[in-house]
């Protein structure tokens, strides 16, 4: 399977406080858009790495990228102003060879190569997967601040990336949205919304963490010298 990896990373890190982009930050003098770029550079199913950038960032990307030697292609195009449209630009360039599209977020640095491994060999055997993990937390339904009802946690997945898709299906899942008008939280919403396959769930891991507050910050600091030893 020729597999290619997506990273948006055109977010404006408005969670993150004090005007820090936290795709840029650094973790131990790397930055946590390298450090994400290095894990799928490591993983031998893939073929290809895209990231996709805000214009005016595209420059600062490709002086980041020059000092690495990834092993992998590593290509920069153009972000949209959401994450599904940086997604969908990115889609519009892959090569008519690509098989299999792998989605993950740019500020998920902590991501196993086995994880990675296992997801896109289940998306290459059934057309759709995703990583989650079962909420630790009892998960209420409310309505005006007043409980309606408590949802069985074993029903329930906190989903991760990677995201991974037969081409196909993503980009008509991608058309579909964008005829209808509706924007996704994740690419496994559109492709849902196809009712074309089931998308099977990898078991993720609490390690894998997006990082999109400061206080995340600790938590990698804490995991990258975990790494390290």
């Amino acid at each position: 399977m020729n597999v290619s990896v997506i990273l948006p990373a055109a977010g404006f890190g408005t969670r993150m406080g004090g005007g820090n982009r936290k795709q840029f930050l650094h973790l131990d003098g790397v930055p946590v858009l390298v450090r994400t770029i290095r894990k799928f550079a490591a993983a031998p199913a893939v073929g290809e790495i895209v990231v996709a950038v805000r214009p005016e960032d595209q420059q600062a990307v490709e002086e980041m990228l020059a000092k690495e030697t990834a092993g992998k292609p590593v290509r920069i195009v153009q972000g949209g102003i959401s994450r599904q449209e940086s997604v969908e630009n990115a889609l519009r360039t892959l090569g008519p060879d690509v098989e299999l599209v792998a989605v993950h977020d740019a500020v998920r640095p902590f991501v196993d190569l086995e994880t990675i491994q296992k997801v896109i060999d289940e998306a290459a055997r059934t057309g759709a997967a995703i990583v989650g993990i079962v909420p630790v937390d009892t998960v209420k339904q409310v309505h005006l601040h007043k409980i309606r009802a408590t949802i069985p946690r074993e029903k329930l997945i906190l989903t991760q990336t990677p995201q991974v898709f037969r081409r196909d299906l993503l980009v008509e899942a991608f058309a579909r949205a964008r005829a209808d008008q509706f924007t996704g939280t994740d690419e496994s919403s559109l492709v849902e919304r196809l009712d074309r396959v089931e998308v099977s769930v990898i078991p993720g891991s609490d390690r894998n963490i997006k990082i999109t507050k400061p206080h995340d910050l600790k938590l990698a600091e804490l995991f990258l010298s975990e790494e390290s030893s």
